[in-house]
């Protein structure tokens, strides 16, 4: 006989509420009691009834993930961590590509006003034409990633300070020629503190901007001239469009002291290149990504990059998302997780 509520409360020792809080997940449960009901779920082989659920409380049991590129090693980290972490809070996860376009934003919407899922996590690259700032209504919705905006809760890392320090990290090293791969076009002048936007494609994204804003402060900090030489921009994130940009770039310029990638994908392609041009990383050429990938350790030479914690980060989200779920109203929050630079191989002097 399938196993109920009462039967996990019994065999926990709680309450058959406590029980639903632990599955539901959007009202807090002290560890210990959360580990004695999980295990008691776990013996019992519980498996809850959705549908049951949903005409009882009006929830599907289910959050939606929508990410702008899955076929990315990145994407594909954070969703193995947002479908393994929902399901411990017992939601089951939606995945869609939102490929940069506002109307899969407002599809998801519609879907989380029809209650077809309880809430969303987004990452929309940029929020001139996002959903999230046009609809007028808006369900529960988590942002992940760089945006800047107030309308909902959002976990994001500190962009700017992340390349400012990577930056830093490298003319720390005795490099001062120091190109980066994957900047948008931005006045030199610019500076960190307004708002980002940007057109639908990588260059106008705003991690790309951010990132790109972090770079320079760090170069006139250290009273390096603005170079526009060094900035090389991509259409797509990707090591594909890397090792083409960065070959080309190769062709008509001496190779710089050392190239920082916005993210660890564009450091492999850059690799390919600098490989493929017969120059040497890092003896005569240092790389840098952003990310930490997985497959960031296991390039040749290793990869230094921007790390962060990714099941903090997903944590975060999720927990957000419960507030939401529980109350639409709350004031929105933005949490920051902090980053780290991992040093490897690829910048040793």
């Amino acid at each position: 006989m399938r196993a109920t509520v009462k039967d996990v409360a019994k065999l926990a020792g709680v309450s058959p509420k406590t029980v639903s809080n632990v599955i539901n997940g959007v009202v807090f449960v002290r560890p210990e009691t959360r580990e004695r009901v999980e295990h008691a779920l776990q013996e019992l082989d519980y498996v809850p009834n959705l549908s049951a659920r949903g005409l009882r409380n009006g929830r599907s049991g289910m959050i939606g993930l929508a990410l702008p590129d899955l076929l990315r090693p990145y994407s594909a980290e954070i969703t193995h961590l947002v479908v393994e972490l929902a399901h411990q809070r017992g939601w089951g996860v939606q995945i869609e590509q939102t490929a940069a376009q506002p109307d899969r934003e407002f599809e998801l919407l519609s879907k989380a006003r029809a209650n077809l899922v309880d809430g969303l996590i987004l990452n929309p690259v940029n929020l001139d034409d996002s959903a999230v700032t046009t609809a007028e209504v808006l369900p529960a919705v988590v942002l992940i990633g760089d945006v800047d905006q107030d309308r909902v809760s959002q976990v994001a890392i500190d962009n700017v300070g992340a390349a400012r320090e990577m930056t830093q990290h490298l003319l720390d090293q005795g490099f001062r020629r120091i190109a980066v791969v994957g900047t948008p076009e931005l006045p030199s002048g610019a500076s960190g503190t307004g708002r980002v936007g940007g057109s639908t494609d990588a260059a106008g994204t705003a991690a790309a901007r951010l990132r790109t804003i972090g770079y320079r402060e760090a170069l006139e900090a250290a009273g390096i001239p603005h170079d526009p030489d060094l900035e090389i921009a991509l259409d797509r994130w990707s090591p594909e469009g890397a090792a083409v940009v960065v070959g080309r770039h190769l062709e008509t310029h001496e190779p710089p002291d050392a190239l920082f990638c916005f993210t660890d994908t564009i450091a492999f392609g850059t690799l390919s290149a600098l490989w493929s041009a017969g120059v040497a990383v890092p003896q005569q050429c240092a790389v840098a990504g952003f990310d930490n990938i997985v497959d960031s350790r296991f390039t040749v030479p290793p990869l230094t990059t921007i790390d962060f914690d990714r099941r903090q980060f997903v944590e975060a989200a999720l927990d957000l998302l419960a507030e939401r779920m529980a109350d639409k109203d709350a004031k929105p929050r933005r949490v920051v997780v902090p980053h780290r630079i991992v040093s490897r191989a690829s910048t040793a002097r």
